[in-house]
């Protein structure tokens, strides 16, 4: 795993309820080959530009079924409980709980004051 810089956005995805039809409609849109991510009974997709991923297209299900649908951005945080104690000091919303998200770190989904969302996520050390 690549070390994460706090600050910078770390990843992009989008969570959807028809994730096998919008990962083609990316692939011919924009060219990215989709790649299978097994999530046991179904697979999300790693979206790949010159073999490297760029994008995720998951399915809205399970662990991902209370995301808003839409290209989500993911901030990188040093500390997730304080970033979110943050969020809600000044004017901000948590839309989830903190979700586990295994090797990779944590992520939480907050709103911000102007009601755009993205995701804050602390990567494992």
């Amino acid at each position: 795993m690549k070390e994460q810089k706090f600050g910078t956005i770390g990843w992009i995805d989008l969570s959807i309820p028809n994730a096998e039809e919008v990962k083609d409609f990316y692939a011919e849109v924009v060219g990215w080959k989709p790649e299978p991510v097994s999530m046991g009974d179904y697979n999300d997709y790693s979206m790949l530009a010159d073999g490297e991923a760029k994008a995720g297209v998951c399915h809205k299900t399970g662990i991902n079924s209370d995301i808003p649908s839409q290209w989500m951005i993911y901030i990188n945080v040093e500390n997730l409980e304080k970033s979110l104690e943050t969020v809600k000091a000044k004017g901000g919303k948590l839309l989830t709980e903190i979700k586990d998200m295994g090797a990779y770190g944590r992520t939480c989904y907050i709103q911000d004051p102007g009601g755009a969302t993205c995701a804050l996520f602390e990567p494992a050390s």
